[in-house]
């Protein structure tokens, strides 16, 4: 017996295996914490960041979580680290071409919800630049 409505197009079971095989998904699994659309925010805003410059400019973040999301984000190609020289050695962050693109993306992403804000649940909506701009 089928549950579809005559005149209407067949409806869409999204099984369990075509969730987790979705790529959509697996890009927020990737980015969809707390911590990582900010540091891909402001990774493009420069050729490069240190990791002081960075745990400064992100408010509310522990070092420890900006050194765990680096990492994530390294793994998952979108962050290069570069060290200079032996250790202590100088550590920059910076977006590889897929950062880049993602970050592009996001900025899409930011005017939807500025756009729909009214529409969305209440939360803090700041102003999103145009990654392209800068």
């Amino acid at each position: 017996m089928s549950t579809d409505q005559p005149g209407k197009p067949p409806r869409t079971v999204l099984t369990a295996t075509a969730y987790e095989s979705c790529p959509v998904t697996g890009v927020l699994r990737r980015i969809g914490d707390t911590w990582s659309p900010a540091i891909i925010r402001l990774l493009g805003e420069a050729d490069s960041h240190g990791f002081n410059d960075l745990d400064r400019s992100i408010e509310g973040i522990s070092r420890r979580m900006l050194t765990r999301t680096l990492r994530a984000l390294e793994e998952a190609g979108f962050v290069r680290r570069t060290s200079h020289g032996p250790p202590p050695a100088r550590v920059e962050y910076s977006l590889t071409e897929l950062g880049r693109s993602l970050r592009e993306q996001l900025f899409v992403l930011g005017q939807w919800a500025i756009a729909h804000s009214a529409e969305l649940p209440a939360s803090p909506v700041e102003e999103f630049r145009d990654p392209r701009s800068s």
